[in-house]
This record gives structure tokens, C-alpha cells and sequence, in this order.
């Protein structure tokens, strides 16, 4: 039988205004299909006092509409027909996500949407680099393998560029791989947890089956498994018929994500997640970005942590990784280049 007393504890958790940390957030893009639900879950994160939502249109009743939850935080929306509309949802906050940007359709990959988000994305990085530089910043919209990297020039030709604040969320790799690994073996998906390194599209997703506590599956349904982690979008774009990508999943890993990042700057212990982030793992090899796990503090990313031992099939896979990643690295920064900012 379901417990009250269970469920009412649980939610004055969930709703408590006692001794609240006070982060301001910020969602660029809060009108979308990502956004809007994202915005929502960031509303229940007891660590928000000031939720920022700006879009195009619609964040305005976004925002009223959350703002009748009653948790500890206060809600603005924001939109660029009103003056200072960015600069007000951006001044002085602590965490931006980034989730603007047109979704993905049958047939597309990550990469066809860079010419579209690639200039959303630059023209978003440039206002945050004006008005709240030393926030975390917390990029979804895809292809982040070049996004990232465009986040990244922008933040360094206006001198305010830290690398231990700038994050690409790759977030919905690890949790796609509990659930479809939990499926293969008939466990508990909350129980599963597989560590995805490389980048956030196709074959730079590098999950390591090999350690996981299910390294002896049989080599043909650990192949199965990798691809369909890796192409594990293409599920939702297909099944979706036109009318959009991973919303509420990416959601679900953008606000696990944002909650990991509040943790760190809160100052709890031992908080790890994996990012796409500047990282010195293989810059000897010209891949300046790399996701790995890394320990969130309150400074941001306070450490990268190594690849572990990975088995030769990994190692293979590591391989092809990287070469599709410099490529990727490259796009986001030739992009910026030829901006000409």
C-alpha cells in the first residue's frame, strides 16, 4: 500500500522554503519543445530562487503559467521585443541553459542543423559573455561537438573565456544507455549506470559496456546495445513523424544535469557527472573538447577525470571517436572565424 506519510515527506522536500540556496537560472530557448519542460523541472529544483526564462515568443506565459507552482522561486519571462529584454534575463545569473535552436527531423543529423543553430547559439554566447560571464554555461542545442566550441571562441574574443565554467550536456547519452542496457539484461535502470565518454552525436558516443557489471555480454548484443546508444535520437525522429526530436528526455538529462551543476557551486561533495568540456585528456592530439567524467565544484569543473581501462573494442571505437571529433571542434571554431566578431 501506498504511504502518506511517504509521500507527504517527500513533498515538503520538494516544496520546503527552509534555509533556500539562492542560484538564479537562466533558460534561453524556454518556449520550445526542450525548453518548456525543462524550465519546469528547474521551477521543482529547491536550489532555484530565480528562474529567467527568454525566448523568441511564448516565455512570458511560460512563466506565468510555472509561477502558480509553488515552490521557493520567483519566475520572469523575457522576449526581445521588450527593451533589455536577453541583457535582464541574463544579468548577473548564475547557470544558463542553452536548449534554443530548431529540433531535428527524419533524415537530418546533428550536423545538418549547424548552419541554423550555429549562429543561435553565437549570438546567445555573445550576450551571456556581455552580461553574466562568470555564469556557468550549460549548452543542449545540437551539434554541441561544435557548439560547444563556438560558446568557446566567443567567450575568448571578448577576454572573459573560463573553461572550467562552459559545459556541453551530454547527459542524455548516460541515461539512454541505464535504460537500454536495463532492458537488454531485465534489471533495475535506476540501479544501471554506464559510463559515455567521446562527444554527443553518433559514433563520438562512447559507452564502456566494459565497465559495467555486464562486461561478458555476448558480442553481438553488446554491438546492438552501442548503437543504439549512439543513434538512439534517431528513435524518437522517426517516431515522432516530422513533428520533433527528444524533448522530454532531454529535459529530463538537461535538469540532472543543471541539478549537478548547482550541487557543485552549492559546495557538496563528491559531485560527478560526465560533460563535454575543455579538457587536457587528448589535446596532445589536437581535440581540445572531450567528454569524460568530471567533479563539479564551486568553481565548476574542478576535475577531468581519466577514461579508466577500456577493452580493445572500446579502444577502436576511441579511435574513430576522435577523428570524427577534431572535425567536429573544428567546424564550431572555423564558424566563429569566419563570423569575424
Amino acid at each position: 500500500m501506498f504511504s502518506t506519510k511517504a509521500l507527504n515527506k517527500s513533498t515538503q522536500r520538494l516544496f520546503s522554503t527552509t534555509n533556500p540556496t539562492n542560484f538564479k537560472v537562466t533558460v534561453l530557448g524556454a518556449g520550445g519543445g526542450i525548453g518548456q519542460p525543462l524550465s519546469l523541472l528547474m521551477k521543482l529544483n529547491h536550489k532555484v530562487t530565480d528562474l529567467r526564462l527568454y525566448d523568441l515568443r511564448g516565455a512570458k506565459g511560460v512563466a506565468t503559467d510555472l509561477s502558480h507552482i509553488p515552490t521557493n522561486s520567483t519566475v520572469q519571462g523575457f522576449t526581445p521585443e521588450e527593451s533589455d529584454g536577453l541583457k535582464n534575463a541574463l544579468d548577473n545569473t548564475d547557470v544558463v541553459l542553452i536548449p534554443a535552436g530548431v529540433p531535428r527531423k527524419p533524415g537530418m543529423t546533428r550536423d545538418d542543423l549547424f548552419s541554423i543553430n550555429a549562429g543561435i547559439v553565437r549570438d546567445l554566447a555573445k550576450a551571456a559573455a556581455q552580461y553574466c560571464p562568470n555564469a556557468a554555461i550549460c549548452v543542449i542545442s545540437n551539434p554541441v561537438n561544435s557548439t560547444v566550441p563556438i560558446v568557446a571562441e566567443v567567450f575568448k574574443k571578448s577576454g572573459v573565456y573560463n573553461p572550467k565554467k562552459l559545459f556541453g550536456v551530454t547527459t542524455l547519452d548516460s541515461i539512454r544507455a541505464s535504460r537500454f542496457i536495463s532492458e537488454v539484461e531485465g534489471t533495475n535502470p535506476t540501479q544501471e549506470k554506464v559510463t559515455v565518454v567521446g562527444g554527443h552525436s553518433g559514433v563520438t558516443i562512447l559507452p564502456l559496456i566494459s565497465q559495467t557489471k555486464h562486461s561478458m555480454m555476448p558480442k553481438e548484443t553488446r554491438e546492438k546495445l552501442i548503437h543504439r546508444i549512439q543513434f538512439g535520437g534517431d528513435e524518437v525522429v522517426q517516431a515522432k513523424n516530422g513533428a520533433g526530436s527528444a524533448t522530454l528526455s532531454m529535459a529530463q538529462a538537461g535538469a540532472l544535469f543543471a541539478g549537478k551543476i548547482l550541487q557543485g557551486l552549492d559546495g557538496e561533495a563528491d559531485v560527478i557527472t560526465p560533460s563535454f568540456v575543455d579538457s587536457p585528456l587528448f589535446k596532445n592530439e589536437g581535440i581540445e573538447f572531450f567528454s569524460s567524467p568530471i567533479t563539479l565544484g564551486p568553481e565548476g569543473a574542478e576535475k577531468i577525470h581519466s577514461l579508466g581501462n577500456l577493452s580493445s573494442e572500446e579502444e577502436e571505437m576511441l579511435a574513430t571517436c576522435k577523428e570524427t571529433l577534431v572535425k567536429n571542434i573544428a567546424k564550431g571554431k572555423k564558424f566563429i572565424d569566419d563570423s569575424k566578431l
